[in-house]
């Protein structure tokens, strides 16, 4: 299934110290199911990239590295996931800073094939969960960014690969555990379903097969191709004429 290629970010500005800085990262994202396995997370596939440690960025740049991880839910559901992005957040420690983005997959996401669901696009959020949130456009260049606001970067999941409701109830189950999807997601996606109550998350079978068969009977035939929330906006349509098979 679709993945994108290639996105980074940056930001500059004056340290402590009166001189000019620039920050810029190229960061992986989620690889496409496939037919026989599940994307990779976190892929780079510029040669030799890969993301920068935050003790080499904290002790060069004004900027502290709250969280670095694995995006929930990023990578496209399907009978073999989409790989996940990251999830990044950074907050910058200099005044009057500036920021930059380059990535192309911010409104339309990695498609999913075969039935598999599209993957997450890139998204930029300033100060999440705050009064003032913001999200940024996916290409920006040298937007203002104040001192002490925190910048979450979240790179594209790859497309699913396959019927999601076909997926082992098990490695969905593996997936919730690991943290790489949801308890939602595992219900709305994949249609799994955990006992009430369980501490280790055993899985309700006679609950899963009913919902799968319901979510089955609901959808109907699935697409060979899904182009996301985001092809709607850019093409004027939900899908393309190609999407049924």
């Amino acid at each position: 299934a679709d993945q994108e290629t290639i996105r980074y970010t940056g930001i500059e500005g004056i340290d402590e110290d009166g001189d000019w800085f620039f920050s810029r990262e190229i960061l992986g994202g989620g690889s496409g199911g496939r037919y026989y396995a599940d994307g990779s997370d976190a892929i780079h596939v510029v040669p030799d990239s890969k993301n920068l440690p935050a003790e080499f960025v904290e002790g060069r740049f004004p900027v502290r590295i709250e969280k670095l991880g694995l995006a929930a839910d990023s990578g496209g559901a399907g009978k073999y996931r989409g790989g996940l992005g990251y999830q990044k957040e950074i907050r910058v420690l200099a005044d009057d800073a500036k920021f930059m983005s380059i990535a192309d997959r911010s409104i339309l996401s990695c498609w999913g094939l075969n039935g598999g669901k599209a993957g997450a696009p890139f998204k930029v959020t300033i100060n999440p969960g705050a009064d003032d949130e913001q999200v940024m456009d996916g290409l920006c260049d040298r937007e203002p960014i104040d001192h002490g606001v925190l910048i979450r970067v979240e790179t594209t999941g790859g497309g699913g690969w396959g019927d999601p409701l076909e997926r082992d109830v098990s490695l969905v189950r593996l997936d919730v555990l690991q943290g790489k999807v949801s308890q939602q997601a595992a219900e709305d996606d994949y249609g799994v379903v955990f006992q009430a109550g369980s501490d280790v998350l055993e899985v309700d079978l006679e609950g899963t097969n009913a919902l799968r068969e319901a979510l089955t009977k609901d959808r109907g035939t699935p697409k060979f191709f899904d182009r996301g929330p985001g092809f709607q906006l850019l093409a004027g349509t939900s899908e393309a004429e190609v999407d049924q098979i």
